[in-house]
């Protein structure tokens, strides 16, 4: 039987490691994966192995751009670490927005709206806005097009967005993604300025419901959350790469018919359920 529980983690850790990044909402493939497949395990655990086997998918970033990040690489120079500490900057001003709104709301909307028809409609909702920003997009010239030249203002707005990713469904590299083309960056840069505003915001969700959890850990329930975050790591880097590659040369309605889709096979399937 602990055979099958380990395959459904694996499966898990597939759906974050794909969906995390892709701006389709990681929590409406959830909902739909623990529909057919749940875990055998106490609700408090199931709550804190979904926000945490993301740490999974945050490392991966991590493991990618570690030189990139790290501002003491000795391959560096005087000015790359300059701009590698503004960079940190921003993305710390960037979870301002959400360390503060997200830590006094994050309850209360998992409680209230953590639910197939929030989770729908949002899927749908923003399917549609990706579609109609990227219209809105087709003739305008963005005006960031290089990180490093990415402003603490703009950084601030597109934190103000990833706000917004505290309903369920929303996506937040969708809402950031979002975000950032809206006020003037490329899609290149909106999507590596989102894997980075991830880092410090999974890793304290992941801290949190860690802390709330407690110690109180069985050994299958260790070996479960370990096999999780191993497979969203190793899925992620694929899944970071082809996006990374996806959007030098392509727009988001792709993802956008595709929230849609799932929006409405969320809702059909859940209604009939009822």
């Amino acid at each position: 039987m602990f055979t099958l529980e380990i395959i459904k983690a694996i499966v898990l850790g597939i759906v974050e490691g794909l969906t995390e990044w892709l701006p389709v909402s990681s929590t409406g493939h959830m909902i739909l994966v623990d529909e057919f497949m749940s875990l055998n395990v106490s609700k408090a655990f199931m709550d804190m192995f979904l926000v945490v086997i993301q740490l999974g998918a945050i490392l991966a970033v991590v493991a990618l751009n570690f030189d990139r990040l790290n501002p003491f690489s000795k391959r560096k120079t005087y000015l790359k670490k300059r701009q590698t500490i503004s960079l940190w900057g921003k993305v710390i001003v960037g979870c301002i927005p959400a360390a503060v709104i997200g830590l006094a709301f994050n309850d209360y909307m998992e409680e209230h709206f953590m639910n197939a028809q929030v989770v729908a409609f949002t899927l749908i909702l923003y399917g549609v806005l990706f579609i109609i920003v990227e219209n809105y997009n087709k003739h305008r010239t963005p005006s960031i097009k290089d990180i490093d030249y990415l402003d603490y203002k703009t950084a601030l707005i597109i934190g103000f967005f990833q706000v917004l990713s505290l309903v369920p469904g929303t996506s937040r590299s969708g809402s950031t993604i979002l975000g950032g083309i809206l006020f003037g960056t490329s899609r290149v840069v909106a999507t590596e300025y989102t894997f980075f505003l991830a880092i410090p915001v999974m890793f304290g969700a992941s801290a949190l419901k860690l802390f709330k959890f407690g110690l109180n850990y069985t050994f299958e329930e260790v070996i479960l959350l370990l096999v999780g975050m191993v497979v969203a790591f190793i899925v992620s880097i694929i899944s970071i790469k082809f996006l990374l590659r996806y959007v030098r040369t392509n727009d988001f309605k792709a993802f956008g018919w595709y929230r849609i889709i799932l929006g409405l096979i969320v809702f059909v399937y859940f209604y009939f359920q009822g």
